[in-house]
């Protein structure tokens, strides 16, 4: 997720791992560490103020940028540190603020306001230094996947346009005009095939294929503008059965993609690949492959999104798809994780079940407890 820090708010920066089994949190006081799929609270610094940090996998190394509030957290300071010593191992120092920062098991990214460079994660060594238009807010997508590494950035500031990067071979992949209004959310899948971007406006949701740089999708979030803070695709080496987003009236959208393309394909056709290829590569979904989650957060309050888990059922009868349940993860930035089941049947009806809930600021880790 795009740092979009607020003082106002207890959370200044979230993120998932790159297979979202824990999560981190900044906060005023310093950053935190926990398991998805409990909720324990695995590991927390109390050193001062952080507006980023960004876990490899579950490993010991953190990227942690600081909001700038005492001189030794200075946000153009990237400090890789690790848990397990509890001590950096290294600092990368620039010339201005760290807006965003990614990595897999062969790459760093740094984001600042009109340069990206790319680092050697082992080296450390500058493999290259790409030059961008003025993002602010240090928007980005990044797929970790070392078969389909892209980066993408926003490519304009008059329209929503895309410049998506390979970060393994190092060279511009391509560049997509994906909407009128500029950039305001952006979310890569796992394996980099699919790309999806919403505009300031809010209204539109478009999902490209990356290796075609064309238009797959669109869905319509709503009839009046909102801010769509975080996307998020379901995991999946084809097309991801969901895609969600969460935006400024507080509400969850989720979108029925790979899971609604099989059945409608499936009606029509039984070979494998009438189930999972668009018949046209404008297909737009209509309403009933969309749903809300009203309330999920207060209106305003930032909130992120991922999708951990999908499985789908099977009728035992005749092995036919019947069902969809994702796993979605939502932390709020006035401090809450939220834990929902969706469900989706084959007549695309859609279903809600709150599973857990706490606030993320009172969790007391295991060692507290034991001393």
């Amino acid at each position: 997720m795009a740092n979009q820090s607020s003082s106002s708010y207890p959370i200044l920066c979230a993120s998932f791992n790159q297979d979202t089994s824990c999560f981190a949190i900044g906060t005023k006081d310093g950053f935190k560490i926990f398991d998805s799929n409990t909720g324990r609270l695995c590991y927390e610094r109390a050193i001062g103020a952080f507006v980023i940090v960004e876990m490899l996998f579950s490993s010991s190394l953190l990227a942690i940028v600081g909001a700038g509030e005492e001189p030794s957290l200075s946000p153009r300071r990237l400090c890789l540190f690790n848990t397990t010593t509890g001590t950096a191992l290294r600092e990368l120092n620039f010339l201005t603020s760290i807006l965003a920062v990614r990595m897999n098991k062969k790459r760093l990214v740094v984001i600042l306001q009109d340069k990206t460079y790319v680092y050697d994660i082992n080296s450390l060594g500058i493999l290259d230094t790409i030059d961008t238009i003025p993002n602010l807010k240090g928007l980005c997508a990044f797929s970790p996947s070392l078969e389909g590494c892209f980066l993408a950035l926003p490519a304009s500031i008059s329209k929503g346009s895309v410049l998506l990067y390979n970060v393994m071979d190092l060279h511009l992949h391509c560049e997509i005009d994906a909407h009128r209004a500029p950039l305001a959310a952006m979310a890569l899948s796992s394996n980099g095939t699919y790309i999806a971007t919403a505009s300031e406006q809010g209204t539109i949701i478009r999902v490209h294929l990356v290796s075609e740089a064309t238009k797959s999708y669109s869905f319509r979030r709503g009839t009046y503008p909102s801010t769509i803070f975080s996307l998020s695709f379901g995991p999946s080496t084809q097309l991801p059965d969901i895609l969600v987003g969460t935006s400024s009236s507080g509400s969850v959208h989720a979108f029925s993609l790979g899971f609604s393309i099989y059945q409608s394909r499936s009606k029509r056709s039984g070979s494998f690949l009438g189930s999972i290829i668009p018949g046209s590569v404008t297909d737009a979904l209509d309403p009933a492959h969309h749903d809300v989650l009203h309330n999920a957060a207060p209106a305003g309050v930032k909130s992120y999104a991922v999708i951990r888990k999908v499985d789908k059922v099977a009728d035992t009868s005749t092995s036919e798809i019947v069902a969809c349940r994702a796993t979605i993860s939502i932390i709020t930035y006035n401090g809450y994780f939220q834990e929902y089941n969706l469900g989706i049947n084959n007549q695309n009806e859609f279903s809600w079940s709150l599973e857990r809930e706490f606030k993320l600021l009172t969790v007391i880790s295991d060692d507290a407890i034991s001393s």
